[in-house]
């Protein structure tokens, strides 16, 4: 996603003591009625406060004066008379409720939970907004990082990035009714908190990690057996039906990566003479992705090895008319190597093929 810097917008230094006092009791929630009680000030001088403020900060509505006095650190979230909790749930030294993490799932659908129940996430590119945050969890992501990443050339013609943040902010609480700060603001831009939050595609990187190191130790047991829960977390294409660019390079990698995976669980299996396995998995990986050649060669030495030679040769003949087929092209010099090797008989040619890590 580009990293174009941005200037800081004005803060609410800008404003006289009456407009810092009158942007606090918005950002509280408190209607203009109740803000003229509290200063003690004709209802429709409220108003005249709110239109100022408005355009010293170059706002474009009362939603985000909201969003901007939390921003600007006026109102601190889970404070404030609109705010206040009743028996409120035992903290842990970091202010969020024990056992209250977010769990954010960007291998398919986009989708959030909290002790168990869905959380409501707003249409696609409010979504792509949080998709975005939690690729880059504990990073700063700024307001024109996000523009570039989900509207790319075709920016929104108003300034609807902290009004989403807001809305996702009061949607990612800790369960008790108050919210807490899941989005941090830190400068110019917005983070999402990493003891916040369970993101599915660092669970992901962890187990695969995990099972590097297993293979390194020699343990392709546990190679497979971790390859295959990072591959339970995938439920479907990653980042599906989200709008951007950074969605649609994101789809694209996350694929790859779970390509990756089952390359390398199938590997673990052939080590472990569990052939049927690898021949099974692989040949679902390439119903899912025919043009994949690494993959279609890969099931090809599984074949041979299994003694199904003829099997093996159909399955390149069914790529190579897939790929002259779809793309006009003949099957790469990997894949035609594999067939000669396998026709040769060449067992020490086609051992496993090597997935990319």
């Amino acid at each position: 996603m580009p990293t174009t810097a941005t200037a800081c917008p004005p803060t609410a230094t800008a404003l006289v003591r009456r407009e810092r006092k009158v942007l606090h009791a918005i950002g509280c929630g408190l209607r203009d009625d109740e803000i003229a009680a509290a200063l003690a000030m004709p209802e429709d001088a409220v108003a005249g406060h709110l239109a100022r403020i408005l355009v010293k900060l170059g706002l474009r509505d009362r939603a985000a004066a909201i969003v901007h006095a939390f921003d600007c650190g006026l109102v601190v979230p889970g404070s404030g008379p609109r705010t206040q909790a009743v028996n409120p749930v035992p903290r842990t030294g970091s202010g969020r409720a024990a056992g209250s993490k977010v769990q954010i799932s960007l291998l398919g659908p986009v989708h959030a939970r909290q002790d168990g129940r869905p959380l409501k996430l707003g249409h696609l590119r409010q979504q792509a907004v949080l998709a975005a945050l939690a690729l880059r969890v504990d990073r700063t992501v700024s307001r024109q990082e996000l523009l570039d990443g989900v509207w790319g050339m075709e920016p929104p013609v108003t300034n609807v990035v902290p009004v989403y943040v807001y809305r996702l902010r009061r949607t990612l609480h800790a369960g008790d009714g108050r919210p807490d700060p899941v989005i941090e603001h830190d400068r110019c831009g917005y983070r999402l908190v990493s003891g916040a939050v369970d993101v599915d595609v660092a669970r992901m990187e962890q187990l695969v990690a995990r099972a590097e190191e297993a293979d390194r130790a020699g343990g392709p047991d546990e190679l497979v057996r971790l390859c295959a829960q990072a591959l339970d977390l995938f439920r479907g294409e990653p980042l599906a039906g989200l709008p951007g660019p950074l969605a649609e390079l994101e789809r694209l990698r996350l694929s790859e990566r779970g390509i990756a995976i089952a390359q390398r669980m199938a590997q673990g299996q052939l080590r472990l003479g569990r052939h049927s396995e690898a021949v099974a998995g692989l040949f679902a990986l390439s119903a899912t992705h025919p043009l994949h050649e690494p993959v279609a060669a890969m099931l090809m030495g599984a074949l041979y090895r299994s003694g199904r030679q003829a099997d093996a040769l159909t399955v390149f003949e069914r790529a190579r008319r897939r790929l002259e087929d779809d793309l006009g092209v003949p099957p790469s010099r990997m894949l035609r190597r594999t067939r000669q090797m396998i026709l040769r008989g060449d067992e020490a040619g086609l051992g496993v093929v090597t997935a990319p890590r």
